[in-house]
């Protein structure tokens, strides 16, 4: 949609100040100058916001800048208006009558927007943690609403329908599409209020996808939030979440979104979100079908394949995999998470993680040895096996990562699994491997050094009941955990 005649002169002016034509949406301009970005809203009315009046366009483009700015300092750098001097001419903040508004930023470096960078294969293992703690940190700031967030999502459900139809989408596959997503919000409508009532629907960025992240002073940083309409970005964290996971799920592979939700998790706690995930994924995977087919985009299909999917249950299971520190646990835990249950793989819950969180700390900083009293890990203890139960009710994978030395720990994590298929892994390798392996570590969670390898391997349990495995070779042990994991769900459930 290109600008309305009213806005052709402002169009000039900003075009004349960054030497090249705008890149357009439906519902602004932005354009693009060689240190500096000019963006304007059209003077439009569509179904879903009215800009045709000046106030409108100002009051989004002051919403815009203080909904963004606190995220991205230096980035987003002011509300300027555009002025009619009285000879007729057109300038930015001058002394005459404004006749529009526009956002000031800096310039995005190229290639620094995320959606590139995954387009390219480049979204390293630590640009991921850095934007899960992002996006972590960017939710616990935001306001808390009371609202009622179940109308508000079917509301949002029925507005995709209504859109899907109209960008041409299979109606036949549009109205399956929307009786099982009302129905999943249904069915989970008392853990939607639950949610509620305990703080995690708030203001959040509202279209948190990978092409409104970038990298800012070599940093994650969210912009463009969602400035037109609260109701569709005050909803659950986890909803916010989504966009970016589904995102990354489809144009960086699943690994990638296994390790920004387990690093988000691993943050902030929230387990919980993972039982309405799958309503919340296909929610914006619907978003992306009919926009991209209203955009006349071969993509659209791609999209609606995922919405549908995205809503099938999964096979859950709760993996268990203990051993001495060095044994490869978390490697192991990371690599086979993928590959678990539905999208975005399974819930990889780690003692070590779960330890820092509770002291306040992140992952890879060091903790002193009075945060490993007996009475601090049985408090990890403890919230593991919550944890994996909670998400195992929800029939969602569990990886869970810990020594499991004592025999209670293992009977608490198998309990834990309740219906769902469990399986125990005990990992072993010669110490010298071990040693080396503790050895090479660098920022990780684990404060493990060779003095608790030396005492934990003096209390070596052994594999007891659960399934020994060589770790020494990554992929073998990989392997041999895939093929029992197999088995399992083969078996009759009284053998599981």
């Amino acid at each position: 949609m290109s600008l309305p005649p009213s806005q052709a002169e402002t169009a000039a002016l900003l075009r004349n100040l960054s030497g090249a034509a705008p890149v357009e949406t439906h519902i602004s301009a932005v354009f693009v100058g060689a240190e500096t970005v000019w963006k304007l809203r059209k003077a439009v009315r569509l179904p879903f916001v009215d800009f045709t009046s000046l106030a409108a366009r100002r009051h989004a483009a002051e919403r815009e800048f203080a909904l963004n700015a606190p995220a991205a300092p230096g980035l987003y750098r002011d509300v300027v208006p555009v002025t009619r001097a009285p000879d007729g001419h057109l300038a930015l903040g001058g002394a005459g009558e404004a006749i529009d508004f526009v956002v000031r930023m800096a310039r995005i470096g190229d290639g620094d927007f995320l959606d590139q960078r995954a387009a390219r294969g480049d979204l390293p293992a630590e640009l991921l943690d850095q934007l899960a703690d992002t996006v972590a940190a960017y939710h616990a700031a935001a306001p808390v609403s009371d609202r009622d967030q179940l109308a508000g999502l079917r509301a949002i459900a029925l507005g995709n329908l209504d859109s899907a139809r109209a960008a041409g989408l299979p109606a036949a596959e549009v109205a399956a599409w929307g009786v099982a997503e009302l129905a999943a919000l249904d069915a989970h409508a008392s853990l939607l209020a639950a949610r509620g009532r305990a703080g995690f629907v708030r203001r959040g960025h509202g279209d948190l996808h990978l092409g409104n992240l970038c990298l800012w002073h070599g940093r994650p940083t969210p912009f463009d939030a969602l400035e037109f309409d609260e109701n569709l970005a005050t909803l659950d964290v986890g909803y916010d979440l989504a966009f970016l996971l589904m995102d990354l799920d489809l144009r960086a592979g699943r690994p990638a979104a296994n390790r920004v939700l387990n690093r988000y998790v691993a943050r902030n706690g929230d387990v919980g979100l993972v039982g309405p995930l799958p309503e919340f994924l296909s929610m914006r995977a619907m978003v992306r079908a009919h926009v991209e087919a209203a955009r006349g985009r071969a993509g659209a299909a791609a999209y609606l394949r995922a919405a549908h999917d995205l809503l099938a249950p999964k096979p859950p299971v709760v993996l268990a995999i203990g051993g001495l520190p060095g044994t490869g646990k978390s490697t192991l835990a990371r690599r086979l998470a993928a590959t678990l249950g539905g999208c975005p793989g399974a819930l990889i819950l780690r003692s070590d993680e779960i330890r820092k969180r509770q002291h306040g700390v992140a992952p890879e900083q060091h903790l002193p040895e009075s945060a490993y009293s007996a009475a601090a890990s049985e408090a990890v203890f403890a919230a593991l096996a919550h944890d994996a139960a909670t998400a195992a009710a929800a029939g969602h994978a569990v990886v869970a990562d810990a020594t499991f030395m004592a025999a209670a720990h293992r009977q608490a994590i198998a309990a834990a699994a309740a219906d769902v298929p469990f399986l125990g892994v005990w990992l072993q390798a010669p110490l010298p491997v071990l040693a080396a392996r503790i050895a090479a570590r660098r920022n990780d969670a684990s404060d493990a050094d060779l003095a608790v390898l030396r005492r934990a391997a003096a209390a070596d349990p052994g594999a007891g009941d659960w399934l020994a495995v060589d770790a020494t070779d990554g992929d073998a042990a990989a392997a041999a955990i895939g093929a029992a994991l197999a088995g399992l769900w083969n078996a009759p459930p009284r053998a599981r």
